[in-house]
């Protein structure tokens, strides 16, 4: 005769051990320091001279040699950090607002227009958030090579203009922030649909851009293929490809171990400020995109 193991019954609403607000707080905490510590590093060892990368431990402080360090990264091959810093810039900065002006019309257009294929159109995005951008490298680098544009600031600025995941938030901050009504009410004052969306749709879907901005900034910030395949121009050259360039010669030259962190920690420090600025706007956008 056997006899079953009892089991014990919680009482209704009490949390098992897994979800259970300790629980999830650990898992919080361990995902917060495996994503600061990184960061913490970067900033203890960018303070750091040549011979203390090899004396002293990865969080340990050495004598402090940032300034030093700034110095030297600034003056290496005649300045050229601060090109890579102007052409982050204008790849980065410039790429984000045409580019999330870009989705926004083509996601406001899919969402309030009628017109002929907008379905099948919206599906050809979805199907375009599928692909690496490392497929498209080669497709692209070979259009450019057609067009003379290899080699130039035209090469990576004009791809990072489209995004189709920014077209798929834009459709769904349209259709959750400008109702139709409103729309229908312009047209019927005589305003045109470009006076419409620039007028009506855009400051309505704001917070919704503004994440969108976002996106395309680090996505943009962090690209670093597509520069590598189109560009060999060091003057031309992003900050991560720059600094990737730089770290290929550590092994033979110790000297630039200090120019590659210190110019990491440079290349961190506009994505913590968008992230930090922009915290309110964006997690009211997201919030707004959720709902469709």
């Amino acid at each position: 005769m056997s006899h079953a193991t009892p089991t014990r019954n919680r009482p209704p609403g009490t949390a098992s051990l897994w979800t259970s607000r300790t629980a999830v707080h650990l898992v919080l905490l361990i995902g917060a320091l495996y994503s600061v510590l990184p960061l913490l590093w970067l900033v203890t060892s960018a303070t750091k001279n040549v011979n203390d990368f090899s004396t002293t431990g990865a969080f340990d402080l050495g004598a402090f040699s940032l300034g030093d360090n700034l110095t030297a990264l600034f003056d290496e091959q005649d300045g050229i950090f601060l090109y890579w810093i102007r052409n982050s810039v204008l790849y980065a900065v410039v790429g984000a607002l045409l580019g999330s002006l870009i989705c926004a019309a083509c996601g406001y257009a899919i969402a309030k227009l009628e017109f002929p294929g907008r379905r099948t159109l919206f599906a050809v995005t979805l199907t375009g958030v599928l692909v690496p951008t490392t497929a498209l490298a080669l497709p692209l680098y070979l259009l450019a090579s057609q067009l003379r544009l290899v080699d130039t600031f035209w090469a990576v600025f004009l791809p990072v203009l489209t995004n189709p995941f920014g077209v798929y938030l834009a459709r769904a901050f349209a259709d959750a922030s400008v109702p139709d009504e409103v729309l229908e009410a312009a047209r019927m004052d005589g305003a045109g649909e470009l006076r419409t969306f620039f007028t009506i749709g855009l400051p309505m879907m704001r917070n919704g851009l503004v994440t969108i901005v976002l996106f395309q900034f680090v996505a943009i910030w962090n690209n670093f293929f597509l520069p590598l395949v189109m560009l060999t121009d060091p003057k031309l050259f992003p900050m991560n490809l720059g600094i990737f360039q730089w770290s290929t010669r550590v092994t033979q030259f110790p000297q630039y171990n200090p120019l590659v962190i210190t110019g990491s920690l440079l290349a961190v420090i506009p994505l913590v400020a968008a992230f930090a600025l922009l915290q309110r706007q964006w997690r009211t956008g997201l919030a707004a995109g959720s709902t469709k």
